[in-house]
């Protein structure tokens, strides 16, 4: 295979100047610009008066917050799958299957080839980083992983089509990278999981493997399969990775194992966060750091602090008038058709320019039962902190509501946490649990003040868990596969419930 790599680093170093000069600002201006005049003729063009905009203020002013379902209802449902014309122009060739609303149905979003070229030249901004601080790489000397669900999308009509980003994603590599695409079409659009992992731990260490992707929690347990009953581990399977880009979900918990696994490799490791609805930010430094948003791309950001999302008028905020520290919902406009549309997650800005931001989590995510306002980022922290402090792998962990039962009158909270390496002793647990409750105390004066000499809250309890009983959880419930998460925080009492039930009968007996 011909190493490609001497030509990406011809255009990183051309890209990069670009880069620098970039005027943040003035390309989200830009942006919305152009998504308003080609949509100014489309029925949600004409509904909100496009022609009439004059900048971003009058925007927000006529273009209210909407969330998939109403989207859904007043412009695509009627027409579907054919929805041109209505919130945007052009043909929708394609359709990312996402979770299930509060219904429990799919959602269908729309995927345009200007969303498809916009995530490709993400990832060669990505890749262009990469080259920047590692300079002696061969990415692209071998083999590229992408470890996502199926690539097998139906079709909805002709040329009409639906199913996981990363099928759709695989559809629309470039010419030039496909000859370095793996797995091959076959297995890459297998629908069974297990069936899939079995073939690519057994063939892909045949292959020249340089890079790899795909959600963390998913990453961390195929390339420990790979590295299982190798005296080289993981290097005796991939001894020319350079390159691990992770995305999906928060990769505290999961770093040290990480970093267990490629002890004595040079391989890199970076965030990025990829959407359905479009390519939003990448690593552009060192973990941690807070990944750049791609504010040149074909994506219009807006920000609405999170307690604002329930208000009638909620302030809506965007690249030129965000602070750093605030935690933000995020919403898009893009050239898909979404205008103001609430995604779902929650950023916080840790620089302004250029844009950085970490994920914090989702704006359905938080944990308040008793009014103690925790948000995914802080219990994600206290977790990471309180493990690495006490010397415990956790590769997975979700929380719930325990609310009052017979004659206790107080609630609190209950972590279901696999440990990587055996359900520790009881002293142990104790340990862990009390770290995590006094760095959440510590940074969270809503939690505190519930906590205060357990008068409100009762400390927090653990349901440890052996190593696989996330994996059969998610088994069970049909989420196996890098497009599916672990939930962290659960409200939804059922599901929590069935998780407590399957940690249960995983205990040793």
């Amino acid at each position: 295979m011909i190493d490609k790599t001497g030509v990406l680093r011809l255009y990183a170093h051309y890209r990069l100047a670009r880069l620098r000069r970039e005027d943040p600002l003035a390309a989200q201006r830009k942006i919305l610009t152009r998504l308003l005049a080609k949509a100014e003729d489309t029925r949600f063009g004409r509904d909100h008066r496009f022609h009439e905009i004059t900048g971003i203020e009058d925007f927000q002013s006529k273009v209210p917050l909407r969330r998939f379902e109403d989207l859904w209802e007043d412009y695509w449902k009627r027409d579907f799958p054919r929805v041109r014309g209505a919130s945007w122009p052009d043909p929708v060739p394609y359709f990312a299957l996402t979770s299930g609303t509060t219904s429990g149905s799919s959602k269908y979003v729309p995927v345009t080839k200007e969303i498809l070229k916009a995530n490709n030249s993400a990832v060669l901004d990505l890749l262009a980083f990469h080259l920047k601080a590692n300079p002696k790489s061969h990415v692209l000397g071998g083999r590229s992983v992408m470890l996502g669900g199926t690539t097998t999308l139906e079709e909805l009509e002709p040329g009409i089509y639906a199913g996981d980003m990363s099928g759709i994603v695989a559809e629309a590599v470039p010419g030039w990278a496909k000859r370095h695409y793996y797995p091959p079409k076959e297995v890459a659009g297998l629908n069974d999981w297990e069936r899939k992992m079995a073939i690519l731990v057994e063939d892909s260490p045949k292959r020249d493997i340089r890079m790899i992707g795909g959600t963390a929690s998913w990453l961390l347990l195929f390339l420990k399969s790979l590295a299982e009953g190798k005296p080289g581990g993981l290097a005796e399977s991939y001894p020319n990775l350079d390159l691990i880009i992770h995305g999906g979900v928060a990769f505290g918990p999961y770093r040290s194992q990480f970093e267990t696994l490629l002890a004595g490799q040079d391989v890199e490791l970076r965030e990025v966060y990829p959407a359905s609805e479009g390519f939003l930010a990448f690593a552009d430094r060192g973990s941690g750091e807070g990944l750049r948003l791609r504010s040149n791309g074909c994506l219009f950001f807006e920000f609405v602090p999170v307690e604002d999302l329930a208000a009638e008028r909620p302030r809506r905020f965007w690249l030129g008038t965000v602070e750093t520290g605030v935690n933000y919902a995020v919403v898009l406009s893009s050239s898909a058709g979404l205008f103001s549309y609430v995604i779902g997650d929650t950023v916080r800005f840790v620089t302004l320019n250029p844009p950085r931001i970490l994920i914090t989590g989702r704006t359905a995510t938080s944990l308040s039962a008793f009014g103690e306002h925790l948000i995914e980022e802080e219990i994600q922290i206290a977790i990471s902190e309180s493990s690495e402090a006490q010397s415990l792998a956790v590769p997975d962990f979700s929380v719930g509501a325990l609310f009052p039962q017979g004659e206790e009158r107080r609630g609190g909270h209950l972590y279901v946490v696999e440990f990587g390496d055996g359900i520790p002793s009881e002293e142990r647990l104790q340990r862990f649990m009390a770290g995590v409750d006094q760095i959440l105390r510590n940074g969270n004066d809503d939690y505190r003040q519930h906590r205060e000499s357990d008068l409100q809250m009762k400390p927090p309890e653990i349901l440890a868990a052996p190593p696989g009983t996330f994996f059969t959880w998610m088994k069970q419930r049909g989420k196996l596969g890098g497009q599916n998460k672990v939930p962290r925080v659960i409200n939804d009492s059922t599901l929590f419930e069935s998780l407590v039930q399957a940690a249960r009968s995983a205990q040793p007996k």
